[in-house]
């Protein structure tokens, strides 16, 4: 017991001192605090990307719910989160967003939304959605890993809530995104060496790993007579674990929290160094979670079940690590709240900052200076966090739904109302108002009507998680083809240069300058050397003051 209070502790105490110590640079302006000067360099980028995309709800929901009903196949979803989640969005949405919002001058995607489509009713509507969507998310990342906490310690629900809830709530609150993105590099590593210790302990404990595999070629998947289904390559029922690799991979390229990533890493090659970065980190995290979890049928005679009979998916994991040493389940407590509190302050991060940027400002308090807006974004930090708190207490005593279940519905509204306008809006100039507005329509109102359906009688699509992935793929084919049929709003679209928005900004500087040292400049922009860079700066100054 007391290595595991040790190793939080020290936790604990890491992720407030990053607070502090990122607070001066938080504090100078609202790009400093939200994007954190749009100057953050590849591995702190690729570790933020990757710990805000997987936390309690993929380690103890997804993998324990779909590596119990799909066995070893499950790791096709960790494999579709590496090459479609995380290579392919950097590769095709990185330099673009990164291009267009420098060039907009947007720091959120409803910012982005308003002025790509030079619609103030789109922003506003997408900061509403974003509101009220994230919540459901950010909930279920307190719920997993409560459950471990109280396997661990005994410790009840709503005090893990509160604790995560204040931790998070003071390094965010003092250092932004620079204390976030910090903190998910240290947490990051964390989780690297946690989950692959923790697959290794598990297997152990089944004689290994050929043992494991042979164990669970044994036992007979629903819906088929044959055994060795939860050892296939393709498993016992691929077309809806499809559903899951979509929701799962596809969904990052919609959600704020995710796109916003690509608004603050600093330059073109950064972004081809990140791309490889994140991938590794996705194929060792999402890959090894979900192989873990398809050897949950190991498990079965331990985990608890509902009173129909129906597993409690969310106990699978916590069972499947209950019986490792302080050591080893200190490890994991300490991976799963890197991976959690990673994700919930990249969560309220984005919400906060698009509530006062996108809803207040401008709309309800005209006049609002920087300093007035890092206020607003703090305050609501807070008030974000305690609602967020509140509605996983709630859904844990009045047992609503499951992990995967409000997982699901967010990811389903966010990237189905966002994935096509985003993916369309910065590689085709043909995109209209209308279908943006058609898609916003169609991925909150499929996801919605689906989930009070689900609740008053039978749903639309039994499956929250196929309802969001359709709602997805709906969007990326509605935006076109509404398009073709209205107007499209003008805007040029241009390829990223192999240039840094920031290199081009020095550049435009330079053409503007009469002085012979521009080609100098220029030369040193090129080759990177800020510090020269400075120098030459001075001299121009010390110039003008003679």
């Amino acid at each position: 017991m007391f290595v595991k209070i040790l190793l939080i502790i020290i936790f604990i105490a890491i992720a407030v001192g990053v607070g502090i110590y990122t607070r001066r640079a938080a504090s100078r302006d609202v790009d400093g605090f939200i994007l954190g000067g749009r100057n953050v360099g590849p591995w702190l980028s690729a570790f933020a990307y990757g710990t805000a995309y997987f936390s309690a709800v993929v380690f103890i929901g997804y993998a324990g719910q779909f590596g119990w009903k799909y066995g070893m196949a499950a790791t096709w979803a960790g494999i579709g989160n590496a090459v479609i989640g995380s290579l392919l969005a950097w590769w095709v949405l990185g330099p673009r967003t990164r291009e267009v919002t420098q060039r907009l001058k947007a720091s959120t995607m409803p910012e982005f939304f308003g002025k790509r489509y030079q619609s103030k009713g789109l922003r506003i509507a997408s900061a509403a959605i974003i509101f009220v969507f994230l919540i459901p998310y950010t909930a279920s990342v307190y719920n997993g890993l409560s459950r471990l906490f109280t396997m661990a310690f005994g410790v009840p629900y709503e005090w893990c809530v509160i604790g995560m809830a204040v931790v998070t709530c003071i390094y965010v609150v003092l250092g932004g995104y620079m204390a976030t993105v910090v903190n998910d590099f240290l947490q990051g590593i964390v989780m690297l060496v946690g989950i692959t210790a923790v697959i290794i302990a598990v297997l152990q404990t089944q004689g290994g790993l050929s043992e494991a595999v042979v164990q669970l070629s044994q036992i007979q998947a629903p819906g088929t007579e044959q055994l060795g289904a939860f050892t296939s390559f393709l498993g016992p029922d691929f077309l809806n674990l499809m559903g899951v690799v979509i929701l799962t991979s596809l969904g990052t390229w919609g959600l704020p929290q995710m796109v916003q990533k690509f608004y603050a890493i600093k330059s073109g090659p950064a972004i081809k160094q990140g791309a490889i970065i994140s991938t590794v980190f996705a194929f060792v995290i999402a890959g090894g979670s979900y192989f873990l979890g398809g050897f949950g049928q190991l498990f079965g005679d331990q985990i608890a079940y509902a009173a129909n009979g129906t597993p409690v998916y969310d106990s699978i994991i916590p069972t499947m690590l209950s019986n490792l040493p302080d050591f080893l389940i200190g490890l994991v407590i300490v991976l799963v709240l890197s991976a959690s509190m990673s994700t919930l302050s990249s969560l309220v991060l984005t919400s906060s900052s698009v509530l006062t940027l996108d809803l207040i400002k401008g709309n309800i308090v005209k006049d609002m200076n920087e300093k007035k807006q890092i206020v607003w974004i703090r305050a609501l930090l807070v008030v974000f966090v305690a609602i967020s708190a509140l509605i996983a207490v709630f859904q844990y005593q009045s047992s609503v739904t499951w992990i995967a279940q409000l997982m699901g519905i967010s990811w389903g509204a966010l990237a189905g109302a966002f994935l096509g306008p985003m993916l369309w809006g910065l590689y085709s100039k043909r995109i209209s108002k209308a279908a943006v507005w058609a898609s916003f329509i169609v991925g909150v109102g499929l996801t919605t009507v689906n989930m009070i359906m689900g609740f008053v009688g039978t749903p639309l699509i039994a499956s929250p998680i196929n309802a969001g992935a359709i709602a997805m793929i709906l969007s990326i084919i509605i935006v076109p083809v509404v398009s073709l049929f209205t107007r499209a709003v003008p805007f040029e679209v241009n390829p990223p240069s192999p240039e840094s928005g920031t290199d081009r900004e020095l550049y435009a500087e330079i053409e503007a300058m009469p002085d012979a040292k521009a080609s100098t400049r220029r030369e040193i922009v090129a080759g990177a050397n800020v510090e020269e860079i400075e120098l030459l700066d001075q001299e121009q100054d010390e110039k003008k003051r003679e």
